[in-house]
């Protein structure tokens, strides 16, 4: 129990940690035997991780590596200029190559080709000599179907061990663009796989019973808390001021990319409602990118300017780099998570380790996510006028009025929870259990 909120525990610990004998050098890029002795029980150096981001998701990709770093496990960390930070270079257990590189947005298409095929080549070359026979794939690269299929096939084919995380067992399907040719690429991905890792056991269901994939070749570890997004000494009045709130305002956030399933406009309308039946103090913030999505967010846009309450509402639609996020957060009384259809959310768990409530639809596993007038509220996915309701709900509840003291419980709270100690005593067990067949 942490402060009245239940903490659920995840799968036991492994009876042992699986460890690494050598280690990249930071200053002459070369492998030398580490000072002291790592948590080790296999005799060959060959017995490597090899970590492959695609580039992409800075907190969990960071996150996971520094974890399964301090319980002494040496990786091949397969990164880009993102992920390349202090935290990484200067780990002596972890071993960063920099396949992936630059992939800013304002590259000229010839430029993104031609970085992207250069990627490839030089992934597919680390993987015909590198020395892990273990790789974790997090996420896919650019080519979806080329990285399920013939790239799954390859690495099998060098007699690697594969394990891949699934953020989402089936992002099409959430996407509304399903095809017979998604699934069957998922389908061979899955089978191709040595082990899954999914976050909630609702995945792991679909995984069963959709895909016909053995409940053993498959481990759900909740979804480790963000701990790599800034946190400085900025305060909520401040943050507040920054973005030309006022104390009095009751501030609601949407944060992520925008797309169809996150349901945005559900909030619209229900911040509308709320908006003009309260007292004025209502704001909404809406920070994030149209992801693919450019006629939904065109609805969107027209139902702020129909919706009488554009003064109300602050727009960031832009990327926002990772040191800027807190100001959003803590400016924010409240998250909201309106989706239509998802597997799980990591904005929640960004939300909860800034101390920030959530309110969130009843979709997936989010409503396990959240203790009850303790981390937030709950209500009816695709239902505006519940969704005002709660929203109303929250703001006159002790959770809101005792905001600033309970941020402290919230964000406790999520660090049990959602701890990556839990992430890696789960996924080094299944790396040893790999490794030894």
């Amino acid at each position: 129990m942490t402060d009245g909120i239940q903490v659920t525990a995840a799968e036991p610990a492994p009876s042992r940690p699986i460890g690494l004998d050598r280690v990249k050098s930071a200053d002459k890029g070369g492998f030398s035997s580490l000072s002291e002795p790592l948590p080790f029980n296999h005799q060959s150096s060959a017995k490597c991780v090899a970590l492959l981001t695609g580039g992409g998701d800075k907190p969990y990709a960071l996150g996971l590596a520094a974890a399964l770093s301090s319980g002494g496990i040496l990786l091949d960390f397969i990164g880009s200029d993102d992920l390349s930070v202090p935290e990484l270079l200067n780990d002596r257990r972890v071993n960063f190559l920099n396949l992936r590189g630059d992939q800013r947005p304002e590259a000229s298409p010839v430029a993104k080709v031609l970085r992207v095929l250069s990627y490839y080549v030089k992934l597919i070359r680390y993987a015909a000599t590198a020395k892990p026979k273990l790789f974790h794939i997090l996420w896919h690269n650019k080519f979806q179907f080329f990285d399920r299929t013939v790239l799954m096939l390859y690495y099998r084919l060098l007699g690697k061990k594969v394990s891949f995380t699934a953020h989402n067992v089936n992002a099409g399907k959430r996407d509304s663009n399903d095809s017979f040719l998604n699934r069957l690429s998922l389908k061979i991905q899955y089978r191709l796989s040595h082990h899954i890792f999914v976050h909630t056991a609702k995945m792991k269901s679909e995984l069963v019973f959709e895909f016909r994939i053995a409940e053993g070749k498959v481990s759900v570890i909740p979804f480790g808390i963000n701990n790599t997004v800034p946190n400085t000494s900025l305060s909520t009045m401040e943050a507040k001021q920054k973005l030309g709130l006022s104390s009095n305002d009751r501030t609601m956030l949407f944060f992520g990319n925008i797309a169809p399933y996150k349901g945005l406009e559900y909030l619209i309308t229900a911040f509308t409602e709320v908006s003009k039946r309260g007292d004025g103090s209502y704001r909404l913030i809406i920070v994030g990118k149209p992801k693919g999505c450019e006629d939904y967010w065109n609805q969107i846009q027209e139902a702020i300017a129909d919706s009488g309450v554009r003064d109300r509402i602050i727009e960031r639609i832009e990327y926002i780099p990772d040191e800027q996020t807190e100001l959003y957060f803590k400016a924010a009384d409240v998250v909201v998570l309106p989706y239509a259809y998802v597997f799980q959310s990591g904005v929640l768990f960004l939300a909860y380790s800034f101390g920030l409530p959530a309110i969130a639809a009843d979709v997936a596993t989010l409503k396990e996510e959240i203790a009850e007038g303790k981390t937030g509220f709950v209500f009816r996915p695709r239902d505006s006028s519940d969704l005002a309701k709660t929203i109303g709900r929250y703001f006159a509840s002790e959770l809101f009025r005792e905001l600033e003291s309970r941020r402290p419980q919230i964000k406790e709270y999520a660090n049990e929870r959602y701890s990556w100690d839990k992430v890696v005593a789960i996924t080094t067990m299944v790396y040893s259990n790999l490794l030894e067949t």
